[in-house]
């Protein structure tokens, strides 16, 4: 689809029809993968359209056809998201340069940049997604994460963006947990898109992937050829089960935030869970950012249980929600995340609703609360 046409139709069209080519007749509506690491050459004049399937492959182009499609810009595919984030920054960034980054954000993310960025010489500087935000001068990149993993703070791009840009910086969004239907930063004022395709965006559990987008071509072009010479490049049959799943993200996100809307509100009833977080709430901190530069609320909510034991005896009782990290996907899971390394609570949980009935969802979570107090 041409991108004038794309953005003239609603959500769950553009998600079913991202990234196929034209019809053909006697051809499938989405290709099968193409497994080939080498294709034929011409004799005399090299590579046609594909070379070597580390630098050009007909399945991955056509799932960034379809992620740009979404995002609003030129998108590259990575092995996973952190290969994405990690091939933006030392694609972007030098020795001397300084990188501020979410304080509350995807805690890898801060220990890459406190180990391999300040052994290349970059400096980091920390600022919660809540603000205040500093002066940025000196600032060579500035990465934000709205809403953020796992606390759910949101920022405002747009007037964070014009206070970077003010001072010379770049920034940078990371969108795993909103996806393209809940926000698209590149038109709130961002220069690049970052993001775990692994999350939400696929939402069946099966694949590893990461992805980058920008306007600016000479941007894109330093992480491509990042990309290229590293070979953090997803396979042929990811890149195609990425593709299809893609085609249900607007069915899976409309269920999963109403099924968080009812899970937080269930949360909020109950005199034994505490700290309640999800950004569609009227009464959550970031609420009003959140209403005013979202399309829809993602599917994540947030609660402590007050100690590690209560979690554990939560997770054990339930019978519809795993105990597994990760989220977005279309089976409910939840996981404790201080024992990953978030600067979290013994006993803070992030919750990750599914696409199962509202009705039998918020009666497992009521019956495992009643069995874990």
């Amino acid at each position: 689809m041409s991108s004038s046409f794309s953005d003239s139709l609603s959500d769950g069209t553009r998600s079913v029809h991202a990234g196929l080519p034209a019809p053909v007749v006697g051809e499938p509506f989405l290709p099968g993968p193409v497994f080939a690491a080498p294709y034929h050459l011409d004799p005399v004049t090299g590579p046609g359209e594909n070379g070597y399937a580390r630098t050009e492959h007909p399945t991955r182009r056509a799932l960034e056809a379809a992620i740009a499609s979404l995002e609003g810009a030129p998108t590259l595919v990575f092995a996973s998201g952190q290969a994405a984030i990690t091939a933006l920054l030392l694609a972007v960034l030098r020795a001397g340069d300084t990188v501020a980054l979410p304080a509350d954000g995807y805690f890898t993310v801060r220990a890459f940049a406190e180990g391999t960025l300040r052994d290349l010489g970059v400096k980091t500087i920390l600022v919660p997604t809540a603000g205040p935000y500093p002066n940025f001068t000196g600032v060579r990149l500035v990465l934000l994460e709205t809403p953020a993993n796992p606390g759910l703070d949101v920022c405002d791009v747009a007037a964070v963006s014009a206070a970077a840009h003010e001072a010379g910086a770049l920034v940078a969004v990371d969108n795993t947990t909103a996806t393209p239907l809940g926000q698209t930063p590149l038109a709130l004022g961002a220069d690049l898109v970052v993001a775990s395709g692994t999350k939400a965006l696929t939402g069946h559990s099966d694949v590893l992937l990461g992805y980058v987008s920008a306007g600016d071509p000479e941007l894109l072009a330093k992480v491509e050829t990042w990309r290229k010479q590293t070979g953090a490049v997803p396979g042929a049959f990811d890149s195609w089960l990425a593709h299809r799943s893609i085609a249900t993200l607007d069915l899976r996100l409309a269920r999963q935030s109403a099924n968080a809307a009812a899970v937080a509100e269930l949360l909020l009833s109950r005199s034994d869970v505490t700290g309640v977080r999800w950004p569609g709430l009227p009464g959550d901190p970031s609420y009003p950012v959140a209403s005013a530069q979202m399309r829809r609320v993602p599917g994540i909510v947030s609660f402590d249980l007050g100690s590690a034991e209560r979690a554990g005896r939560f997770l054990s009782a339930a019978k519809l929600v795993f105990a597994a990290t990760s989220f977005g996907g279309v089976h409910t899971t939840a996981d404790r995340r201080a024992q990953w390394g978030d600067d979290t609570s013994p006993g803070f949980l992030r919750f990750s609703c599914g696409i199962e009935d509202t009705v039998d969802l918020l009666a497992d979570i009521t019956a495992a609360l009643d069995a874990s107090s």
